[in-house]
């Protein structure tokens, strides 16, 4: 069974290295290095942080049931999304649940990155065959 199925799979990766420039983009070995800036490494480093601490609080509050109820609740609520398609998934329950619904981002004065000149637009094919598994990569590769 496994060996009919990977017969039927397309193989994108030759030495390890994603080869499909037309989904994926050129390569470079700077993006593959170092992250896009150094405060977003601050940034998501505080905040995984903030998240220890706040979990470590839930432990010593309320015991081991509580905290591992609601990664029960974010790993069930971070899967559920709509198909690839033109409407974007809100995820509103993932949001309400990590509380990010009273953050400001940049997105709520600024444009929607997804409004964007340089955003490719949504391959519906690939963005189904990396949810099933049958292709590798992101799936929407978002800009150019």
């Amino acid at each position: 069974m496994e060996a009919a199925k990977a017969d039927k799979s397309i193989a994108h990766e030759i030495g390890g290295i994603q080869n499909d420039t037309f989904r994926f983009g050129l390569n470079s070995v700077k993006s593959e290095i170092s992250g896009s800036h150094p405060l977003q490494s601050a940034y998501q480093s505080a905040k995984e942080v903030q998240e220890q601490m706040k979990r470590r609080i839930l432990v010593n509050t309320y015991g081991t049931a509580l905290p591992l109820k609601m990664d029960l609740d974010r790993q069930m609520l971070s899967r559920f999304q709509r198909p690839p398609g033109p409407i974007p998934s809100s995820m509103l329950g993932f949001e309400a649940l990590t509380g990010s619904l009273e953050g400001f981002g940049f997105e709520d004065y600024l444009n929607d990155p997804r409004e964007s000149e340089t955003f490719r637009p949504l391959d519906l094919h690939h963005g189904m065959e990396v949810r099933v598994g049958l292709s590798k990569g992101p799936a929407c590769p978002s800009f150019m």
